[in-house]
């Protein structure tokens, strides 16, 4: 059936400026890490991509590897591009990325000109796209030279393929070299996107103050630590669950003592009116240097559900020492 987007689809989500650019992103973005693949139901994925975008969000995250198998998720989402947002192409955002295992042999990942110039080739085809908006290095390259990797993408942008770039998983120290490149060859660093969440806040010692000084927006990935951060191992671990299965998620990461800190975080929750997820996913919009917050989805339902956090995303003080003093305590 030939799809229409809802006609009032921007009048709930909350839009961000990115950094100093001119981009807009909204408070949420969907990522396209896992669910999207070869191996999962094509009608699901094509589901969950018209209730995001019905719902106001335009930005759509992706990367050469994922899937399973790598690259199928761009397959798919090219394959819904044509078919049903083609006349929304302007009213999208698509992202990206390079850095990790592609294909054999010495130029099939990490950060040369040659991987990342072919890399993004072969997302151009797999997505059917002449140009992605923004196009991230994925990871830092301990054995490239920056100034290579970084005129790489200077190149993208004046090949027309990417019309913005990003960094990701760069510390603040090789943050600040990165986006200080890319800005003396006249293509700024438009985003940075890190892994954040209440249990792993390693952007707090120096690279949220270097992205708010540089004017980059940050996007963090993985705000539910894998699934940590929802109610679904506050009684114990589910049969089909990540930690279960061993996907990413351990069951030995869900000790007692992180079941006990859960708990606590989610009575914080339930006192707001929210359920532990929408609470975490808040908690990471509450900065205004973040300019959106990644989630992943398996259903729509999942998706209609995250999107809740933006029902409330004020803290009192009394909340975040609160939320300070629990998560101190693991």
């Amino acid at each position: 059936m030939h799809y229409l987007p809802h006609s009032l689809r921007y009048q709930d989500m909350q839009y961000r400026r990115c950094g100093k650019s001119g981009i807009q992103l909204p408070a949420v973005s969907l990522g396209l890490w896992h669910n999207f693949g070869g191996t999962d139901v094509f009608e699901n994925g094509r589901a969950i991509l018209r209730t995001a975008f019905d719902n106001g969000i335009t930005h759509f995250d992706l990367a050469n590897n994922y899937g399973p198998p790598p690259g199928s998720a761009e397959g798919l989402f090219g394959r819904i591009l044509q078919t049903d947002f083609k006349p929304y192409r302007d009213e999208m955002i698509i992202s990206t990325k390079a850095g990790y295992y592609m294909w054999e042999g010495p130029y099939g990942e990490w950060g040369s000109k040659k991987y990342l110039v072919s890399s993004l080739d072969q997302s151009l085809q797999r997505l059917q796209l002449d140009y992605v908006d923004i196009f991230y290095h994925h990871r830092p390259d301990p054995n490239t030279p920056l100034e290579e990797t970084m005129r790489a993408l200077d190149l993208i942008v004046r090949q027309g393929k990417a019309l913005y770039v990003g960094i990701s998983n760069y510390q603040a120290a090789e943050a600040r070299k990165a986006i200080d490149i890319l800005q003396q060859m006249g293509t700024p660093c438009l985003i940075h996107q890190p892994k954040y969440s209440m249990l792993e806040r390693w952007i707090e010692n120096g690279l949220l103050d270097v992205l708010e000084e540089k004017g980059v927006g940050c996007i963090p990935f993985s705000p539910l630590a894998q699934g940590l951060l929802t109610d679904r191992y506050l009684h114990g671990i589910p049969a089909d669950s990540r930690a279960a299965l061993g996907h990413f998620l351990k069951a030995n990461d869900i000790t007692e003592q992180r079941l006990l800190q859960l708990t606590r975080l989610n009575a914080i929750a339930e006192s707001r009116g929210q359920k532990l997820a929408h609470m975490a996913l808040a908690w990471i919009l509450k900065d205004p240097n973040i300019t959106s917050v990644l989630i992943g989805a398996s259903k729509v339902s999942q998706l209609q559900d995250s999107l809740k956090c933006l029902d409330n995303i004020k803290f009192s003080p009394e909340e975040l020492e609160q939320i300070n003093t629990i998560l101190a305590e693991h």
